[in-house]
């Protein structure tokens, strides 16, 4: 289908990205897929070449291309190479913890953390979930406790991306326990700091080169000067910055079914089944339709949330709407491809197997379907 969203711009970024990605991810993609985790190296060298921290202001060493248009198309690439385990410290570090850095840090700390952001030398992670928590963030309990120039934090958090990997842990944590959210705030955990440790490797059934971790909090002394924002900011600022990873998942959601198609167009019509190919069958005829039809109207939808995004005009509630439907699209679509693909879709060696299991976890992270209802009907009088 023809889209409006891109200019030659980002169609020479596309290339570039491409590129990037078919010699620095695509060749080590199964190695790290049974490893668990990326190679840094990998990441490092997307900074070399200008993948990461695009938004960031030329004066701390970035860019200053603040266009979530690069995003899109970095989460684009990822999904066409059936890379997106791989792929996903990318897409994090951009998409989801940059924005933090960029909206809630003094001079002081732009300074500090962002050149190594740019470079690579830097990995950002975000560290909300908790074993007792979920997406209830009122529910936070890690507890961070002033004392002197440092607080002391204790607690734990749980399914972390980035959460081996990384560098900068941006940590909700509890500063006053007597307000459920304005009680919240956000410290940046540095790797290294005493009384901060890394727990399990988990062991996912898919996404499984995205390193994904418990994290532990021990008596860990974290400077004042790691805070984010003023005390008690942490959920105003965790709400204003949702809004952008959920729109993200949305564009991977509707990404994921496009590329899922293609691979199922192809075999279907080399498939041959009671002596005709499959596309000969009225049955399968249907069912591409459908799915063609289903993933250019969310296309259409899921583009104009960007433009929106562009324009500073899309809410939490307009990017819960797209982060439900386009993932429960791409949940449909993937099976639904898997199905025509017979036997051969069980098998692993088919890349509609992997995207298979790598697309169970998009209806879950970043704010479960039932959240993203339970959000939308707030606004609807659905709930008291």
């Amino acid at each position: 289908m023809s889209r409006r969203l891109f200019d030659e711009t980002h169609e020479d970024f596309r290339q570039s990205f491409r590129a990037f990605v078919r010699a620095e991810i695509v060749p080590h993609h199964d190695r790290w897929e049974e490893a668990g985790r990326v190679d840094k190296e990998m990441f490092r060298a997307a900074g070399d070449q200008g993948f990461l921290g695009m938004a960031v202001p030329e004066e701390y060493g970035g860019l200053g291309a603040d266009d979530f248009r690069f995003h899109v198309v970095i989460i684009e690439e990822l999904q066409r190479a059936n890379v997106i385990g791989s792929g996903m410290c990318i897409t994090l570090h951009n998409d989801v913890v940059l924005p933090y850095l960029l909206g809630a840090t003094n001079e002081e700390q732009k300074r500090r953390w962002l050149p190594g952001f740019v470079s690579g030398e830097l990995m950002g992670a975000i560290a909300m979930t908790e074993p007792g928590a979920g997406s209830d963030l009122a529910a936070v309990r890690t507890s961070a406790v002033r004392d002197g120039d440092d607080y002391v934090v204790n607690g734990a958090k749980t399914f972390i991306t980035n959460g081996l990997n990384s560098d900068l842990i941006l940590t909700v944590v509890r500063t006053d326990p007597t307000e459920p959210h304005r009680g919240l705030s956000l410290l940046a955990v540095e790797a290294g700091t005493p009384g901060f440790e890394r727990g399990r490797h988990l062991d996912k059934i898919g996404l499984r080169s995205q390193d994904t971790a418990e994290l532990s909090y021990s008596d860990a002394r974290v400077p004042v000067a790691n805070l984010l924002g003023e005390p008690g900011s942490g959920f105003g600022t965790l709400m204003a910055n949702l809004a952008q990873e959920r729109l993200s998942l949305a564009v991977s959601g509707v990404a994921a079914a496009r590329v899922a198609l293609d691979w199922t167009l192809d075999y279907c019509r080399e498939r041959e089944a009671f002596g005709q190919p499959l596309t000969g069958f009225q049955n399968t005829k249907f069912v591409l339709a459908e799915l063609s039809t289903a993933i250019d109207v969310t296309q259409v939808y899921v583009d104009d949330l960007v433009e929106r995004h562009l324009r500073g005009e899309i809410d939490g509630v307009d990017a819960a709407k797209g982060k439900w439907w386009a993932t429960e699209l791409q949940k449909r679509v993937v099976d639904q491809c898997l199905q025509l693909h017979g036997g051969y879709g069980f098998m692993r060696e088919y890349p509609i197997a992997r995207a298979y299991l790598d697309t169970r976890i998009q209806t879950i992270y970043g704010g479960t379907t039932e959240i993203m209802k339970e959000i939308i009907g707030r606004t609807l009088g659905a709930a008291s």
